[in-house]
């Protein structure tokens, strides 16, 4: 992995720093004494989105690369017990990036990111999807995604759903597995989505471009149940991409399934029994997050919802499904025109702050962070 000396070649003391600040702010002075000098005109007002507690405004700039690399497609977005933040994409070059709470690039993760998962840096381009962060009694771990692609001998790559350190070390591997072994087990998925753990540790998978299953295995990934199957009665899908366990004080966790080309939600037990729809307030959602009792859901068509723990609509944010020639085939120059507006939110995540963080499916990633502004009404 990359450290941040790349960002700063020329290493600073922080004496050097200081006679910089002072320099800068003398000269400030100096400036302003001018006859005829005007002071600086006031900050524009900041972009905003959203209204009462759930307003929101972007900080603009947040997440930028150095010259050289670029986001690719976007696929994940986690933050983890620091409040550091995880951005994957569809990019060789970076796979992975890493920044602060405030905002300041850590790592970039390519090569040595693709080794260790056993692919080529262009074969995990090819197969990145979600990226699912889950504080365990032994530690915080990531747990990976792959969907299927075709590798240059023609055969399938990808098919895996992979658990690793916060440093990219896998610890165990289930599905398209090379070999079976302590740590690696085949499991047959045809295009796998998403993951989430529940509190006991038991571990759900969505296989939401393939076969329309969800598997929920324990927390060593022995298999106890199967369902699903494509359609739309309930406990079937079509394209059942992203999966939560939703956790609330005093009651038993649910388990959310987002059932994108059924437009809804399925909520079932633990145990993968069918309890109930949310229907007509999502649309085409991608995947969850929760904080603070409020389930969040990017919608891929060009908003994102959020639900109260009652499961009541309380905000779209962003909707941009009406602008011309947007959703996932936008381009920059159209996204740049308006930054209040989503157009394919992917996956998203909110820090111990409230704040928002959310990448979208656009050829250019669009990973964005919002500050939470909550307002009176």
């Amino acid at each position: 992995m990359h450290t941040n000396e790349y960002l700063f070649p020329v290493r600073q003391t922080r004496r050097d720093f200081l006679k910089l600040a002072g320099t800068a702010t003398a000269g400030l002075a100096a400036s302003l004494s001018l006859p005829g000098c005007k002071t600086a005109a006031p900050a524009k007002p900041g972009i905003r989105i959203g209204s009462g507690y759930h307003t929101y405004e972007l900080v603009e700039g947040w997440g930028a690369l150095p010259a050289g690399m670029n986001y690719g497609f976007g696929c994940g977005i986690v933050v983890d017990g620091q409040d550091r933040v995880y951005v994957t994409s569809r990019s060789t070059n970076p796979a992975v990036a890493v920044f602060d709470k405030k905002g300041n690039l850590l790592e970039t993760w390519g090569t040595d990111f693709a080794e260790k998962v056993s692919l080529s840096p262009t074969q995990v381009k090819d197969t990145a999807h979600c990226l699912y962060w889950s504080k365990e009694p032994m530690g915080e771990f990531f747990y990976w995604t792959e969907n299927v692609a075709n590798g240059k001998d023609g055969a399938k790559i990808g098919k895996r759903v992979y658990k690793t350190d916060l440093k990219g070390k896998i610890l165990y591997e289930i599905g398209n597995v090379a070999r079976e072994g302590s740590t690696a087990q085949k499991f047959e998925w045809t295009n796998p989505t998403d993951v989430a753990v529940a509190p006991n540790g038991d571990i759900y998978v969505v296989d939401g471009y393939g076969s329309q299953r969800v598997s929920r295995f324990d927390k060593n990934f022995k298999h106890l149940k199967t369902i699903g199957g494509r359609g739309k009665e309930h406990g079937q899908f079509n394209t059942c991409h992203g999966i939560w366990i939703k956790t609330l004080k005093g009651r038993e966790p649910e388990v959310y399934i987002a059932d994108r080309h059924n437009d809804r939600v399925e909520v079932f037990s633990l145990e993968l029994e069918y309890k109930r729809t949310l229907k007509g307030d999502v649309r085409n959602p991608c995947c969850f997050y929760q904080h603070k009792g409020y389930i969040y859901v990017p919608d891929l068509s060009s908003r994102v919802t959020i639900f109260d723990a009652e499961d009541k609509l309380v905000a779209h944010l962003g909707d941009g499904k009406d602008i011309p020639n947007g959703s996932m085939g936008a381009k920059k120059e159209l996204t740049d025109q308006h930054p209040d507006k989503f157009f394919a939110p992917h996956a998203m995540c909110v820090d111990s702050r409230g704040d928002m963080y959310v990448i979208e499916w656009v050829s250019f990633g669009r990973p964005r962070k919002f500050k939470h502004t909550p307002q009176k009404l």
